[in-house]
């Protein structure tokens, strides 16, 4: 990506039914309002705004007493991995505008589908309080917001929502940073399964400069495409509190940055969702204005241009 135009799609998921609670399906339109369109095409990429996924309750899919909404989190499911998947295919951009975090089920499996196509790995950026590594048999609430990671993993086919035969994301090249809140069976399955997990006592000791370095070293030395999926809650409370799920002590506004620009640096982004907003709990559009300023930095937004070290 860095500073180089590029066609981003984006892609509108007012979806609220995977977190147990009501108003994320508002957080589309409230990061149009805070200019996510404006601030791309200022900074030299074109955009299409392709709207919002509206999909029916897939009719097909069985009620699931420990997979709440299956059938409306299983339809926007297939639609955005449909539509991430012609999208990255196209040479697009895919930036997803969330909806709570079951909406990854679909995007990154859309982009597993395009990886296998053009033989690349695909690697998952997680920034996020929460390991969302659950199925239906370990989940304490039997909300899907907290289980898209072992789905695309190939670790909770709860329902025949994507075929079978799919590709699935190797758990090895998930990169989770900023947890601090896990189920007792969750970090079972973590460890279980090779997911590399930086939580925040990792980025005090380490430093989030060096945890992303190493991360994009190994997605470089790959030839991956590389998928970044940023909650809300993966920002302090203070920073950003429109989401329904804040924990205490996340990341501060400067790591946030500094993480998105060297992102932006490494030109290795091919897709990015925004979760887990929730207009109805923000603070006059705080979170909205702050996920449109990380998203800036994503693409190429800079203060001043770095200068080349002379050889």
């Amino acid at each position: 990506m860095n500073t180089n135009p590029t066609a981003v799609t984006l892609i509108g998921v007012p979806l609220e039914e995977g977190s147990g609670r009501r108003g994320a399906a508002m957080g589309p339109t409230a990061l149009r309002i805070a200019g996510i369109d404006r601030m791309l095409t200022d900074l030299g990429h074109s955009v299409v705004d392709s709207g919002d996924l509206h999909p029916a309750p897939a009719a097909d899919l069985p009620d699931h007493p420990k997979a709440h909404h299956l059938k409306i989190v299983g339809a926007f499911t297939r639609d955005l991995e449909a539509r991430v998947h012609d999208v990255a295919a196209a040479g697009g951009f895919p930036l997803i505008l969330g909806g709570d975090h079951a909406l990854s089920m679909g995007s990154v499996s859309g982009m597993a589908r395009h990886a296998a196509a053009v033989g690349r790995p695909l690697f998952v950026l997680w920034l996020d309080a929460h390991a969302d590594f659950n199925s239906p048999e370990t989940s304490p609430s039997g909300n899907i917001h907290g289980m898209p990671v072992a789905f695309f993993c190939g670790e909770a086919e709860f329902a025949d929502i994507l075929p079978a035969n799919r590709p699935f994301v190797d758990p090895r090249n998930v990169y989770q940073v900023g947890i601090r809140s896990v189920d007792p069976h969750e970090r079972d399955e973590i460890h279980e399964h090779g997911v590399n997990v930086f939580d925040m006592r990792a980025i005090d000791e380490q430093g989030v400069a060096a945890i992303i370095s190493n991360i994009l070293a190994t997605v470089a030395n790959a030839n991956g495409l590389l998928h970044v999926s940023f909650d809300v809650d993966f920002l302090d409370p203070d920073v950003a509190p429109g989401v329904g799920t804040t924990v205490p002590g996340g990341a501060t506004y400067r790591e946030a940055h500094l993480v998105m620009e060297m992102l932006s640096d490494s030109g290795l982004v091919s897709s990015l969702d925004l979760v887990e907003l929730n207009p109805f709990l923000d603070d006059r559009g705080k979170s909205a204005r702050v996920l449109v300023e990380l998203t800036a930095s994503l693409f190429g937004r800079r203060i001043f241009d770095r200068p080349t070290r002379a050889a």
